[in-house]
């Protein structure tokens, strides 16, 4: 059962899906239902020896594309909708005890390509707002599944982290008649220390307002507004810089390094977004190699975070860890 349900006093959606309560938690690496299906071996999500890149229904979606009718009947104060949409899972590699980060730059550019299709595609369903495309990497994070992969949701409203970056972006172009986030890159290329890799299309920066010590934001060059948008060039350049970076964090504590990357860009509901900036950002839970960052009081209860570190100089210590990529060009393009 998928529903969603309004809440009136932060003016949002709630997704309740208690299907999700019986998924696979934390199976042994033999058991991975995301590998490929072995010869004589028990079902897999992928009915093949092997792979390359897989995409295909999460199981056990938070959003379906026909959703049962509401488990209760909605008020005035409290409404109640199906929970229609779409939840697909991404899998990078079928190396079980791989990582993005651990791939070739060139499996990170076919990665790019098939965001940008599955984006390209599920804009065009007529319930989807919003195309959310993300990766949750690490227990730390609460995954179920370590096999390397991330998720897309096809979302039937604006959520609301996405809304009010819309709000600050149309009222900063009202103001300035500029873009906000052309203004942001601006500025960290101006003062520098914050930036952690940077290419001919993107720039990688820890934020000046970084709410996680080693939170990276991942901005193109050009005012551009969705995957969709990228030149042949820029899709290279994506993959390069996210390279650069995932392979910064691993080599900052020699882990294999948990974080949220998060695609930040314009919604699907067919309105015009011109003011708005795409971008991707990275939440990882750890400031130091054995503490984590918790969302406790004021970050949960009251939405004010408190970032226990300085931007700049976190931004030079991971800045210290970030090598050039090297393309293999017979792997191909």
């Amino acid at each position: 059962m998928s529903e969603l349900r309004w809440n009136p006093l932060l003016g949002e959606w709630v997704a309740t899906a208690t299907h999700r309560q019986e998924r696979t938690f934390l199976p042994p690496a033999d058991y991975c239902p995301l590998c490929p299906t072995k010869p004589g071996g028990f079902p897999t999500e992928v009915p093949e020896s092997t792979y390359d890149i897989v995409v295909f229904l999460n199981r056990f979606p938070s959003l379906r594309p026909d959703p049962a009718p509401p488990a209760v009947e909605g008020t005035e104060l409290f409404p109640v909708r199906p929970g229609i949409g779409v939840c697909e899972v991404v899998l990078y590699t079928p190396n079980h005890d791989s990582s993005l980060a651990r791939e070739p730059v060139e499996q990170i550019h076919k990665l790019v390509r098939v965001w940008t299709d599955r984006f390209r595609e599920l804009e065009k369903l007529d319930y989807v707002d919003y195309v959310f495309i993300f990766e949750n990497k690490g227990e730390a994070i609460g995954v179920t599944l370590s096999h390397p992969h991330g998720q897309i949701y096809a979302y039937p409203f604006i959520p609301p982290h996405i809304a009010t970056e819309l709000k600050q972006s149309l009222d900063h172009q009202a103001a300035t008649g500029r873009c906000l986030i052309c203004d942001i890159l601006a500025e960290e290329r101006r003062d520098g220390r914050r930036i952690v890799a940077e290419n001919e299309s993107f720039v990688a920066t820890i934020p000046f307002y970084a709410r996680y010590p080693y939170e990276v934001h991942i901005m193109p060059a050009r005012h551009l507004q969705a995957l969709t948008d990228m030149s042949v060039n820029e899709q290279r350049d994506l993959a390069s810089i996210i390279k650069m970076v995932i392979a910064a964090y691993d080599r900052l504590f020699d882990i294999s390094f948990p974080y949220m990357m998060m695609m930040h860009q314009r919604p699907t509901d067919g309105a015009p977004y011109d003011h708005y900036h795409f971008h991707i950002e990275f939440y990882p839970p750890l400031r130091t190699k054995t503490k984590l960052k918790y969302l406790a009081g004021s970050e949960s209860g009251a939405g004010l975070f408190i970032n226990d570190t300085l931007p700049e100089e976190k931004a030079a210590e991971l800045r210290a860890h970030v090598t050039p990529v090297v393309w293999d060009e017979r792997r191909g393009r």
